[in-house]
């Protein structure tokens, strides 16, 4: 008999700040421009992604094609929707 699993998501562990911020962050040292894209997707279904859509002032159908693994945000999406989560993108040394 076969094991039984389920999908794996992560938003389903993205329950604090601490979480949001770190899975971000990894993202984010990545460098990889479509796995940012998902994590904020990712981050943005944990927090309700009509009401990040909302206060992003983008559909939420929108936000969620550019916000997928295949998507490609432009700059200031994604600087919207990380201000609507709360947060911040900020420089720092390599």
């Amino acid at each position: 008999m076969p094991l039984a699993t389920r999908p794996f998501d992560p938003a389903d562990y993205l329950d604090s700040e601490e979480a949001v911020i770190a899975y971000l962050n990894e993202a984010f040292a990545t460098g990889d421009a479509a796995f940012v894209a998902d994590a904020l997707g990712i981050v943005s279904r944990a927090r309700g992604m009509a009401g990040v859509a909302e206060r992003a002032g983008v559909s939420r159908e929108s936000l969620y094609r550019s916000l997928s693994a295949d998507g490609n945000p432009q700059l200031g999406t994604a600087l919207k929707v990380m201000q609507a989560l709360g947060l911040r993108l900020q420089a720092a040394a390599a």
